[in-house]
């Protein structure tokens, strides 16, 4: 008979609830997750009178980012001028509240629903480089198209289609359309 120590016992619990925290709770269901960003949205234009967007906060802080080591440029250019550089202020724009509460809540959020982990999601002949090189090329060709379509997602085909924009709508089946165009050359990334 083998004896285990009480040291044992408490790694082998402490090992147990990490592995337990980290199996990720169930998703919501998409209806009601439907619903429920129906209402944030609601909230934010009758609390704000703005919709949701994300990629403007984030434009604005790169921009910021770009006037420390760039001024030069960055106030000779009206379009970045009109987001930081000069006498403006970027963090005085209610868009970079909303893109800092999107980075917190989804950190809270992966922690709470225990999603959070780093980790490289591949097909099984697909090298990690190879995923990162893809991930960062469509995220620099969406956030691209976003400062083009003057929002991101969020922004456009939420708040957008919310209040019935034409263009909204043109933007989301175009990013539906492009996304199933795409998919076919890129699907041996995942098998």
């Amino acid at each position: 008979m083998t004896t285990i120590s009480t040291s044992q016992q408490v790694e082998e619990t402490r090992a147990e609830k990490t592995a337990a925290r980290r199996v990720g709770r169930p998703y919501v269901h998409p209806y009601l997750g439907g619903i429920l960003l129906g209402l944030v949205l609601f909230a934010t234009f009758f609390l704000t009178g703005n919709g949701l967007g994300a990629s403007g906060g984030m434009n604005r802080f790169v921009v910021w980012f770009e006037d420390i080591f760039a001024p030069g440029h960055v106030d000779r250019t009206a379009y970045l001028t009109s987001m930081a550089g000069g006498s403006t202020n970027p963090f005085d724009s209610w868009v970079v509240f909303v893109f800092v509460g999107l980075f917190v809540g989804g950190i809270l959020s992966g922690q709470v629903f225990g999603r959070s982990q780093f980790k490289t999601e591949s097909g099984p002949r697909t090298p990690a480089r190879a995923r990162w090189l893809f991930a960062f090329l469509g995220g620099s060709i969406m956030g691209y198209g976003a400062r083009m379509a003057r929002g991101c997602t969020s922004g456009q085909a939420l708040s957008g289609g919310a209040v019935l924009s034409v263009g909204s709508w043109a933007f989301m089946f175009a990013v539906f359309a492009g996304g199933y165009a795409v998919a076919y050359f890129v699907r041996k990334l995942w098998n």
